[in-house]
């Protein structure tokens, strides 16, 4: 059995994809990371935004939201000069306006975990793929949550943005059949603190 193609070569690709990616996350902080940097991957690869992740994660506080929804203007003017990270006015507008949202929502919910795997019935949408070519870009759930997201005010949450996000955080699974992580998330989904 050979892992998914789309790593490539690129160790820190590998890395992610065969440690993290796809596994069931249900920790707050680091969906709220995912949120973000999806964001920031809108026209861009993948790649670009992993390999500037814990430069992210230095700017952005952790990516805890109760932190960045206090970044001021001056705050976002010192990001716009950091070459470590992607410089998107926008996209660090965004941010700023989803640790808002976010915040608000985990104070409707409970949790923002609780909310969010609402899309996919609380439990992961496992695929069965057999070729990178059949693997969408975006779903019927991620087109609910896009839709849902930005009633809320979330900024840079297209149903493809939201299809990565759940790919990312294993709401859907993703790997291909013929990879041994395709089992392995399934796994790692029976952890505890998956949503009743």
């Amino acid at each position: 059995m050979s892992r998914c193609p789309w790593p490539g070569n690129d160790r820190l690709l590998i890395s992610y994809h065969d440690v993290e990616w796809g596994v069931p996350l249900h920790d707050d902080r680091a969906l709220f990371e995912f949120l973000v940097l999806d964001g920031f991957q809108a026209g861009l690869s993948w790649k670009s935004v992993l390999h500037k992740r814990d430069a992210f994660r230095r700017a952005f506080g952790g990516f805890d939201p109760d932190l960045v929804v206090r970044f001021s203007e001056i705050d976002l003017e010192q990001l716009l000069q950091n070459h470590e990270i992607i410089r998107n006015r926008a996209k660090m507008r965004a941010a700023v306006t989803n640790a808002r949202a976010f915040l608000e929502v985990r104070d409707e919910f409970g949790s923002f975990d609780r909310f969010i795997w609402r899309f996919t019935g609380g439990a992961p949408l496992i695929n069965r793929w057999e070729a990178l070519s059949q693997v969408p870009a975006r779903s019927e759930e991620s087109g609910r949550m896009a839709r849902e997201l930005v009633q809320r005010g979330f900024k840079f949450v297209g149903s493809v943005i939201c299809y990565a996000f759940m790919q990312a955080t294993g709401m859907v699974n993703d790997h291909l059949v013929t990879c041994p992580r395709w089992a392995g998330v399934q796994d790692a989904g029976s952890s505890p603190g998956r949503p009743e």
